[in-house]
């Protein structure tokens, strides 16, 4: 079966070639949820592979260029992972930034069962 740390590494290196999406396809299910950290423009909670990349492709529809991310290494803890994840961004209307984030991951059977960011 495969490790908590497989699926850490995996998701890590596909993060970092853009490959977000073709690592969604792979670790998550209709099952997995995903929590932001407060009502905004992106859902608090969405449940499922289906609706959760129709949130990135919201997010995506609010961006006007991705200049590039910095993904750290995972730290493994049993069940769970977290990497940080720095974005330099442009969102429609405002100046360029770079936004930083912790995301944090749970796993069960070799599939991410959960994410939750914090930034």
């Amino acid at each position: 079966m495969i490790t908590t740390k497989q699926v850490a590494d995996q998701l890590v290196a596909r993060c970092r070639t853009g490959k977000v999406e073709e690592a969604k396809v792979e670790f998550f299910t209709e099952e997995t949820m995903s929590i932001e950290p407060a009502e905004g423009l992106l859902p608090k909670e969405t449940k499922g592979l289906q609706a959760i990349r129709q949130k990135a492709e919201l997010f995506i529809s609010m961006v006007d260029e991705f200049y590039g991310i910095t993904i750290t290494e995972p730290v493994i803890a049993g069940d769970y992972f977290s990497i940080g994840w720095e974005t330099d961004i442009k969102m429609k209307g405002e100046d360029r930034k770079l936004t930083n984030e912790i995301c944090l991951y749970r796993v069960n059977n070799g599939k991410i069962i959960s994410e939750q960011f914090f930034y």
